[in-house]
């Protein structure tokens, strides 16, 4: 089942706090990209993160599903209504991709 556009525009919305937030469709899902990063994407209508120490600590309960067969597990955030949330773990995830961008070049 392909994302739809409209679950689309609803994260945007919630995400809108943020700037710099782009994304790209991609076979009927949205990958999203936070200041030139991937954070994660929609998949199915469910919006999926990467899965770093950060967002494990911040969310310790919520479930891993895999964005699509053979997929690697990301973390599923059923909460995409909270905007202060969104913006914290967008910019932990942004913070540990470019910190690792840094020492690892």
């Amino acid at each position: 089942m392909a994302s739809s556009k409209e679950y689309l525009d609803f994260v945007l919305e919630n995400l809108s706090s943020l700037s710099d937030i782009t994304y790209r469709a991609m076979m009927g899902e949205y990958i999203i990209y936070y200041r030139g990063k991937i954070i994660g994407g929609i998949y199915d209508n469910r919006l999926l993160v990467k899965p770093i120490p950060e967002v494990r600590h911040i969310l310790p309960d919520a479930p891993t599903e895999v964005p699509y067969p053979g997929g690697k597990p990301m973390i599923m955030l059923s909460d995409v209504e909270n905007r202060e949330l969104l913006a914290t773990l967008f910019n932990a995830i942004w913070n540990e991709f470019s910190i690792n961008t840094l020492s690892n070049p």
